[in-house]
């Protein structure tokens, strides 16, 4: 029987719990990474699937067009957008729109054979996803700033998730991978 493909949370948040200012900034992420880069390139090539919510998917193309680094999107990897709404300018290589429902869209996408899928965010469809126990595992790198106020790592609801520590690693610059997996 083939492996069941997880979907991995993989992120970063300030020590206060936000993956972003409430205008979506990340520039407390600024800063130099150490050797190894936290991982990324082992967890990258574990992955052949990019899951983005609509704003986060925005973000990347605003980054993009301003010519940011590393901000095009991968068209070696399979990128879904999730949306409600049709989008607003042409869709870049490599992407295709979801409409479906997370439970039809990750029961399709789980039958295809690949790799594990990187859920990237943000707050809003984590949290759907996670409310319709779709999310495997969690990947959080806990930067040391505290920011006072954004965007938090799961959009509010009153919800109780278990979860089981798979593993805790501690970057010379401060940095903390908390790796996690969901209890169902």
């Amino acid at each position: 029987m083939a492996r069941k493909r997880k979907i991995i949370v993989h992120i970063a948040t300030s020590a206060d719990g936000f993956i972003a200012r409430s205008d979506g900034s990340v520039d407390w992420l600024d800063g130099p990474t150490p050797k190894g880069n936290y991982g990324m390139g082992a967890f990258y090539k574990s992955i052949d699937t990019i899951l983005w919510g609509r704003k986060t998917c925005d973000m990347a193309l605003d980054f993009q067009k301003k010519g940011i680094a590393g901000s095009a999107f991968d068209t070696k990897v399979k990128n879904y957008v999730f949306t409600r709404s049709q989008p607003h300018s042409a869709t870049p290589p490599g992407v295709e729109f979801v409409r479906e429902t997370v439970k039809a869209f990750t029961t399709r996408l789980r039958k295809k054979k690949g790799k594990d899928i990187w859920m990237m965010g943000g707050a809003g469809i984590i949290a759907s996803f996670l409310d319709e126990e779709e999310i495997d595992e969690f990947m959080i790198h806990v930067i040391p700033k505290f920011i006072g106020e954004g965007i938090p790592l799961i959009a509010p609801s009153r919800r109780t998730v278990p979860l089981k520590l798979i593993s805790c690693t501690k970057f010379t610059d401060g940095v903390v991978k908390l790796h996690y997996a969901v209890t169902k």
